[in-house]
């Protein structure tokens, strides 16, 4: 579940708490070059304080207004479609020929929100079903087969489970991969068996294991919604991970090190019980070839190619390096 959404739901809950009228926003259909995916949510307050986005234009400011002004979601749940015509299109800020049907809602003590949110923290699937005609909500555990669906009456949204990291090694770049993968919402959890590098690792939010690797890897039960990323240059450790990751569903294992040092990686793996197509999983060199030197651009490079990874995105190649200039003394 991205971060953009739990923190709606987050500040759903706070508003209502303190008081607020509060609606919520959810894209059901879309046509044509919708700006935002359909299950895209955003929260507005009374005041006209706002949580998410539904397009990216003017759509937000439409909505605003009108549910200030009682016009929509005052008492019930109701639909909203925007940019049905190309002056429509045009005013509200989507590109040429994108509609979006959004479902609004009055948040209240029988929205569920709590609940749903319980599941997700979990690790789990939730599911939740809202009733256009009664407003009627319901909240149940759900599977990787549940999708959003809506008839025109009932919208059934899917929510979570929060994506996992596990980094082997608590050193410098660990450090900075847990701190981005926190604000890109992953659960983080550092695995280090090794004492000198224990004594040194603070990073409030971040779980700390100094169990070791492979039973690591067995008891947090990878699934499709994690991911290992080994760093610690030790393949007495790092391989150990590997081992067991490989055999997951993770969406992303990778290592870091050279290439040589990953051809090798693989040498011994497939000594082991892994298939051909487990080792070819993973990601060594890991991450994407941006030239990065130092920890904190190495950690974009391994994000930036788990956040690709994760949205099905193709892989970018290399940017080619710009051609030396001329410099004083140059002939």
């Amino acid at each position: 579940m991205d971060s953009v959404d739990l923190e709606v739901l987050k500040s759903a809950i706070r508003w209502v708490k303190a008081g607020h009228r509060v609606t919520l926003g959810t894209i059901v259909r879309t046509w044509g070059s919708a700006p935002r995916p359909v299950g895209a949510m955003m929260v507005i307050r009374g005041d006209g304080q706002v949580i998410g986005s539904v397009s990216g234009g003017c759509v937000e400011d439409d909505l605003i207004a009108r549910v200030q002004k009682g016009e929509l979601a005052g008492s019930r749940p109701e639909r909203a479609t925007y940019g049905v015509s190309a002056e429509e299109a045009a005013r509200f800020g989507l590109p040429c020929g994108g509609t979006l049907q959004i479902v609004l809602e009055p948040v209240g003590e029988n929205s569920h929100l709590e609940e749903l949110l319980a599941i997700v923290e979990s690790h789990g699937i939730a599911r939740r079903s809202l009733d256009l005609e009664t407003a009627a909500v319901a909240v149940a555990r759900g599977s990787r087969a549940d999708a959003l669906e809506f008839d025109g009456r009932v919208l059934t949204t899917v929510h979570g489970p929060r994506y996992r990291l596990l980094l082997i090694g608590a050193g410098q770049v660990s450090r900075y991969v847990a701190m981005m993968a926190q604000a890109l919402d992953y659960h983080v959890t550092v695995c280090d068996p090794r004492e000198e590098y224990a004594a040194e690792w603070h990073l409030p939010g971040v779980e700390f294991t100094r169990g070791m690797p492979d039973d690591v890897v067995r008891e947090i039960n990878l699934d499709g919604h994690s991911a290992v990323v080994a760093l610690t240059h030790d393949p007495k450790l790092d391989d150990l991970a590997l081992l067991e990751a490989l055999k997951s569903t993770a969406f992303y294992v990778g290592a870091l090190g050279s290439r040589a040092n990953n051809d090798k990686r693989r040498q011994r793996l497939a000594e082991f019980d892994l298939s051909p197509a487990e080792i070819a999983k993973l990601h060594g060199p890991v991450g994407l070839k941006l030239g990065g030197k130092t920890p904190p651009e190495i950690a974009i490079a391994i994000l930036a190619e788990m956040t690709a990874i994760k949205r099905g995105a193709p892989l970018p190649a290399a940017a080619p390096l710009p051609a030396p200039s001329a410099g004083c003394g140059s002939s």
